[in-house]
């Protein structure tokens, strides 16, 4: 049998679990902003549920621009990075492109990939399938899977027939 100060310490828990503090709109975008950089749109998206107006949304985006929290130029560059190890310029402009950038911001840093991406086609080729095939199935599967990477036609074309980058 429990004593009356054991119920009473129960109950006291059970208060707590169940009364959580509710975020307030800038603590929860910082908390998304901590994990990782978002651009302007995805954070809007996120915040979307949780604002209690548009106003309120713009100006919470507006604080956390000024502050620097929140970049659309530092999120494009750290997810090029993030991305560029997999997948070609093509699928990288695309996923930009859905998050509502700046077409100047897409322009550069998306020139940039262009440098590397024979270099980087290769380097996907060759851990993957490593050597060239005069099979038609298994080269057809090689330029399958380079062209869902998002890597260009004549780079693929180039690779898996046995031309290797510079």
């Amino acid at each position: 049998m429990k004593s009356s100060h054991q119920k009473l310490k129960e109950s006291e828990v059970e208060n707590i679990e169940n009364a959580r503090p509710t975020i307030s709109l800038i603590g929860r975008a910082i908390r998304y902003l901590s994990n990782r950089d978002h651009s302007q749109f995805e954070l809007r998206k996120k915040l979307l549920p949780y604002a209690s107006s548009d106003e309120e949304l713009d100006e919470v985006i507006k604080k956390l621009t000024d502050k620097g929290y929140l970049s659309n130029q530092r999120f494009t560059e750290s997810f090029i990075a993030s991305k560029s190890k997999k997948f070609g310029m093509r699928k990288i402009a695309q996923v930009l492109q859905q998050h509502q950038l700046d077409s100047e911001i897409l322009k550069t840093e998306v020139a940039k990939l262009k440098e590397s991406e024979p270099l980087r086609c290769y380097e996907i080729w060759e851990k993957k399938f490593g050597q060239v095939t005069n099979e038609p199935n298994e080269l057809a599967k090689q330029v399958r899977f380079l062209a869902s990477r998002g890597f260009s036609h004549e780079i693929i074309m180039g690779i898996v027939r046995g031309k290797q980058p510079i």
